[in-house]
């Protein structure tokens, strides 16, 4: 098990430094980010001093690495930079220190503040969501697919199928502007609910307000795509494993249906669920980007979109780097998984 989690540390290292080096690319190597945030017509003092805040006053290559250097948790500072940058770590050394520290994503060219506090802020309205959305997903789709099983070739599994293949073919976006004008437009006074809006609502005089009712819509469009994939997959193996003796045996037994079904035969079908579950979970946290933009979700999604617009590169970078941070993450929860619901799977 150790080493297996350390192998895959070690491809998942090597994955976010591909990443570090696709995001500078994008942003940095094709163009020039300073001339887009000042604008062509700026004076070279100004552009200057915006490229030194941006810590872009290197060549490239060397932008690279001081980037690298910044978002790892560990590097090589100055005691300058330690106090002008406020790294946080454990540093030893004289003129050059080498140390273990937090990650530095930098600061934001619009508002000045740190990455990691903004990322920080809007990370746990994009988790809610992407929770809510799995949840979901899990409990309807697995509930859809096994009734779809045992009821095949019933109305119930037709419409469970078809109702699935609708779902996969209607993109996210489409179906949010959908959802937010039909049931938080058309029908509020019925549903209660809204166009837009986020998780918690600052009301003068009153503080920070809860509003976990906006996060209804969202959840269940986010939620659609991947209902109907568990749907499907659930449908499909549980088919397969009612013919398996073991079910049979079960039945001859004298089990209940309810048991041989739930207990037997689900468990042993969870395996391609699993690797949509968690698969679909960092899908989630990456497509929640157009949904939360669409209902005002404060989540990273729409924390992403408006630094674009902004063209703040900081915090783009820093919000691609995180979400890469947890697809590989949970890909690794996911082998774990299998191998703790098959014991047949072993990590290597």
């Amino acid at each position: 098990m150790i080493n297996y989690l350390l192998k895959k540390i070690g491809y998942g290292v090597l994955v976010l430094i591909g990443v570090v080096l696709l995001v500078n690319i994008l942003f940095i190597g094709l163009g020039d980010p300073v001339k887009m945030v000042a604008g062509e017509n700026s004076d070279k003092k100004t552009m200057d001093n915006i490229r030194k805040k941006l810590r872009l006053d290197s060549s490239k290559v060397t932008n690279f690495f001081m980037y690298l250097n910044d978002v790892a948790p560990i590097g090589t500072y100055s005691q300058t930079e330690i106090d002008e940058l406020k790294i946080k770590g454990i540093f030893i050394g004289n003129d050059k220190k080498y140390g273990i520290k937090l990650p530095y994503l930098r600061k934001s060219t619009q508002s000045g503040k740190a990455v990691t506090s903004i990322i920080a802020e809007a990370l746990p309205g994009t988790i809610m969501l992407a929770v809510a959305a799995l949840l979901i997903a899990i409990v309807f789709g697995i509930s859809l697919g096994v009734i779809a099983a045992v009821k095949q070739n019933t109305w119930l599994d037709t419409s469970a199928v078809m109702a699935s293949i609708l779902g996969i073919a209607a993109p996210s976006f489409f179906m949010a502007i959908i959802m937010a004008y039909v049931f938080g437009f058309v029908l509020s006074d019925y549903t209660g609910l809204n166009f837009a809006g986020s998780w918690k609502t600052v009301i003068l005089y009153e503080g920070t307000q809860w509003q976990l009712k906006n996060l209804i819509l969202p959840a269940i469009t986010l939620g659609i795509r991947p209902l109907a994939i568990i749907t499907q997959l659930t449908r499909s193996a549980m088919l397969d494993v009612l013919q398996q003796d073991y079910i049979r045996t079960a039945y001859a037994k004298g089990l209940s249906k309810k048991i041989v079904i739930w207990k037997h035969a689900l468990r042993n079908a969870l395996n391609p669920i699993i690797t949509a579950v968690t698969g679909w979970f960092a899908e989630l946290l990456a497509g929640a980007f157009f949904v939360e933009y669409i209902f005002g979700w404060k989540g990273l999604g729409k924390v992403t979109v408006d630094a674009l617009e902004k063209l703040d590169f900081p915090v783009v970078m820093g919000a691609v780097l995180v979400t890469a941070v947890i697809f590989v993450v949970v890909n690794i929860i996911a082998d774990i998984l299998y191998a703790i619901v098959d014991p047949r799977i072993k990590l290597q």
